[in-house]
């Protein structure tokens, strides 16, 4: 009996913490074929309202729960998203809440996506906080939050997690230099190519746009002054 209840418990805790994606409403459909799913403001003028999605229940799997938002948003024909702040009573903006939140869906000609050049986003893990250096500044990114900054002119920007066997890379502005995205991972233990495994204390990945664009959308960005 007690093993039956316990059974009955874990299946019921699966119910209440697993996310759910829902299309909730479809107001029009496009046949635009483009891959891409990016962040915008709903304000822009040329931005067509398709539809809205909904995002109920909590997980740390980012990945899984974009890869539902990405199908939803393409079954409509959407290239563009933009987070829909739930009402409130005094007309104030309400906060992100990660367990329940809405996203609108639109379609924009590519050409009218606006562009930032040289602008880099770092961010943190899902779990928990990591610590990195910006050309030897220490900086540290809370779990589910980011940082961002424009590269400078003067020369490249080393990012390093700072830890044994982990990595760094240097980034430079130039005149063409689209948008930037980098996750900071944590502790992972890797398939290697020959015998055992290979360990890594810290990684940073590069994300590809459409991704890293709804990260910043469902992590917290850290309001201060970011200058390698």
């Amino acid at each position: 009996m007690k093993k039956a209840v316990l059974i009955l418990l874990i299946f019921c805790s699966g119910i209440t913490f697993a996310q759910l994606v829902t299309l909730n409403k479809v107001e029009r459909t496009s046949e635009n074929k483009d891959a891409f799913l990016y962040k915008i403001t709903p304000d822009l003028p040329s931005a067509i309202y398709l539809g809205e999605i909904a995002v109920s229940g909590f997980s740390e799997n980012d990945a899984e729960v974009f890869g539902l938002v990405y199908k939803k948003a393409k079954s409509i024909g959407a290239n563009a998203f933009a987070w829909k702040p739930a009402p409130q009573i005094d007309d104030k903006i309400s906060s992100f809440q990660p367990a329940d939140y809405q996203l609108s869906l639109y379609y924009l000609p590519a050409d009218q996506f606006p562009a930032e050049g040289n602008v880099v986003y770092l961010l943190g893990d899902a779990g928990k906080q990591q610590t990195i250096s910006l050309n030897k500044r220490t900086v540290s990114i809370p779990a589910r939050s980011y940082i961002s900054f424009t590269l400078p002119a003067g020369g490249p920007v080393t990012v390093s997690t700072r830890k044994l066997f982990g990595s760094s890379i240097k980034l430079g502005a130039s005149r063409d230099q689209p948008v930037q995205y980098f996750q900071i991972s944590g502790f992972s233990v890797n398939a290697n190519q020959g015998p055992g495994i290979n360990l890594k204390s810290g990684d940073i990945i590069k994300l590809e746009k459409s991704y890293g664009q709804f990260l910043t959308t469902i992590y917290s960005y850290l309001n201060q002054e970011i200058s390698p």
